[in-house]
């Protein structure tokens, strides 16, 4: 009964011995949290003046290595102390998360080492998605890193059809990294700053940060008058960051070992459908109708363990599997522009498969085409449906709805038409 109180003591001394008098005012909604806060701390030159720690690769434990390299300084402002309660009342959550980042978590830290960047960026996808790759929300954001399209496609994302990068580990990782690497510089090295217009865009912050200065006002990220989601965002970065770092719950044990590996598949690549496979597909995301490998970078993660397994089935995988291709005959009128677009493909897509050094087509020639699934089909929203109970309907995810027909939002339309691409039980 004396363990949580006393984590939370020794959570306030460790903090107030480090922060420093800053004359900020807590918005009404901060008052609340049962423990209060002692002195505000001023954050920018803080984080700025230390420099991040080099890796501990000794560490067996992912989280571990994390915690040795945490180099934000704590705060005991009410928003982070509300936040550090929430995770102590919920010890289970860490669990969860553990389970989820498993997979990913390895090479999220070892690409943020790689290019200096501050540990703590890799805890962002705990609070943009608790590490759900699928994860979409109501501001057209997708994926682990909640990357929305405009950002996607400016640092070089493909989105299509076939393919969402944003809901793939390794393409949304470099671009999350790019955007973030990008900010920093943008906000003069003040990474609360930055993050915070990762969260509501760089004009919103931009434009607190002057409104404060023109007041005379601090510039401190908590003085900064900014939507209520991104005043609680940078705490919870916060918060995570200092359980982690000060030990006051545990975090599942995660192996400081590579779990994933990549393999380079031919263009047009269809796996077979074979069970062993398809445990592929919650590492492959970003490819919406697995097991067709289309649209993307042509390669595909699989756990380490499997690689050597894989590689020898993939010597013998045939790049068109016949029962998975269909024969188009082309007809007057057509045009590879025109079949493209009726098959959701794009016209390099098309040559690419059928080996065409040119757009000229002639009627009668024989194209192949990717079979859609073994069932294309259209579903028309009717009263009282919800994404949930069409998913359980036709035995899908809601995730795969979502991806399927580009939504992000559960909420429908009576008469919207959703398409779903089933496969044969």
């Amino acid at each position: 009964m004396l363990k949580r109180p006393f984590l939370i003591a020794c959570f306030l001394s460790l903090t107030a011995c480090q922060t420093t008098q800053d004359a900020v005012q807590a918005d009404a909604s901060d008052q609340q949290t049962h423990i209060k806060p002692t002195q505000i701390q001023t954050q920018t030159d803080v984080i700025k003046a230390q420099p991040f720690p080099t890796a501990p690769i000794h560490e067996e434990d992912i989280w571990q290595r994390i915690r040795q390299q945490i180099s934000f300084a704590p705060s005991s402002h009410p928003r982070v102390i509300r936040r550090v309660n929430w995770y102590l009342q919920h010890p289970n959550y860490m669990d969860t998360i553990s389970q989820r980042a498993g997979p990913l978590l390895y090479y999220i830290v070892t690409e943020i080492e790689k290019r200096g960047l501050p540990i703590e960026l890799a805890l962002m996808p705990l609070i943009e998605t608790d590490f759900d790759m699928q994860a979409y929300s109501h501001k057209h954001a997708s994926g682990l890193w909640q990357l929305t399209p405009l950002i996607a496609k400016h640092y070089g994302i493909e989105i299509n059809p076939w393919y969402d990068g944003r809901q793939d580990l390794i393409d949304s990782t470099r671009v999350a990294l790019d955007f973030l690497t990008y900010l920093h510089k943008r906000f003069d090295g003040n990474w609360y700053h930055a993050v915070a217009a990762y969260n509501t865009g760089e004009g919103r912050v931009l434009r607190a940060i002057e409104n404060n200065r023109k007041a005379g006002k601090s510039t401190d990220f908590f003085a900064l008058q900014l939507p209520r989601q991104t005043r609680h965002y940078v705490p919870k970065l916060i918060a995570a960051t200092q359980l982690l770092k000060q030990k006051l719950m545990p975090f599942p044990a995660i192996a400081n070992t590579p779990a994933i590996t990549t393999v380079s598949l031919p263009a047009a690549t269809i796996l077979d459908r074979d069970p062993q496979w398809s445990m592929l597909a919650e590492l492959n995301t970003g490819y919406a109708r697995f097991p067709a490998l289309l649209g993307g970078p042509n390669r595909l993660i699989i756990p380490v363990d499997k690689a050597q397994q894989f590689q020898a089935y993939a010597k013998n995988l045939p790049t068109m599997p016949s029962n998975q291709w269909q024969t188009y005959t082309v007809r007057r009128g057509d045009s590879l522009s025109v079949i493209a677009a009726n098959y959701e493909l794009s016209v390099r897509q098309l040559k690419s498969f059928n080996q065409l050094r040119s757009d000229t087509i002639r009627i009668g020639q024989q194209l192949v085409l990717p079979v859609l699934a073994d069932q294309h089909y259209t579903y028309t929203v009717k009263s009282g449906d919800s994404l949930w109970r069409i998913a359980k309907q036709f035995n899908v995810s809601v995730n795969k709805l979502k991806q399927w027909n580009a939504l992000s939002s559960s909420t429908l339309q009576i008469g919207k038409e959703l398409t779903l691409f089933l496969t044969a039980p």
